[in-house]
């Protein structure tokens, strides 16, 4: 079973740290808090509205949000969009204490067998937020998220549930969120469903909440821009051309090493015959 006496002084630990924000000083910071609530059982308004009086965030995103949650608003303020999953009774959520710079955009991702699925874009000025809850399917959950890269700005951030189990094979973004488990499979499995992966961020704090009244526990990420120049998709292909720069000048070296070895010899053996 999960061992929940470890991660709760773990997480208590992190909610010492948690109210502050890392990096404060940093232009475009963001703290923004996911929370996969468990449709209709699991966390509801009045948890939430707890999270953010405690937490203070810039951003909260939901998976697994019922229309009731539109109370949220009422009840603490901000502002509000809800994204509902085709054919479901919950969908995607998110609330922010200010307006949002453009109305947040729902896109649709490619199909499982069993349900269509959507993400959330959510446009925050200085950098975008998508919002996902993808599916279970392991193959079908990394095209979803190729699928989403392709709505999203330079610098971005993928936050909320993804259903996945080992890396997401995303070329250009990091995984930069928490590293502890955030749900517990049947109950026993301890795995890191979680997750943000970011490009052109930097990630400075990262934090795993207890679970409350859901199954997944809430993680919270400090975000801002990074400031080197963002160029899309070159990351990794840019740190592979420097290596193969490193391996070419080496057998260059060594080319030279073997011509001066060569002709060394040649000389030798000239002077070393007979007149």
């Amino acid at each position: 079973m999960l061992n929940d006496r470890r991660l709760a002084r773990l997480t208590a630990r992190a909610l010492q740290t948690s109210h502050g924000r890392p990096g404060q000083d940093r232009p475009g910071l963001r703290k923004i808090v996911s929370w996969n609530l468990l449709r209709r059982v699991g966390a509801n308004v009045a948890g939430i509205a707890t999270l953010i009086e405690r937490e203070q965030p810039d951003l909260v995103l939901m998976q697994e949000a019922t229309k009731d949650i539109e109370a949220l608003q009422a009840k603490v303020g901000g502002h509000y969009a809800w994204a509902q999953m085709p054919g479901r009774i919950h969908g995607l959520a998110v609330w922010s204490p200010t307006p949002f710079a453009t109305p947040p955009e729902a896109i649709e991702l490619p199909a499982g067998a069993m349900f269509d699925r959507v993400s959330q874009v959510i446009d925050l000025g200085e950098f975008g937020v998508a919002n996902v809850h993808l599916s279970h399917g392991q193959m079908l959950n990394r095209r979803q998220l190729r699928c989403i890269e392709q709505s999203l700005p330079d610098r971005a951030a993928v936050i909320g549930d993804y259903n996945l189990v080992g890396p997401t094979l995303l070329p250009g973004f990091r995984d930069v969120g928490p590293r502890l488990p955030t749900h517990a499979m049947a109950r026993v499995v301890p795995l890191r469903l979680d997750r943000c992966l970011v490009r052109g961020l930097t990630c400075h704090g990262r934090s795993v909440l207890p679970r409350g009244a859901s199954d997944h526990r809430p993680i919270i990420v400090h975000l801002a821009p990074t400031h080197e120049i963002i160029l899309k998709d070159t990351a990794e292909p840019e740190r592979i051309k420097g290596m193969a720069g490193v391996i070419g000048r080496l057998r260059r070296a060594a080319g030279r090493g073997d011509r001066a070895g060569t002709g060394a010899r040649a000389s030798a053996g000239r002077s070393s015959s007979p007149a």
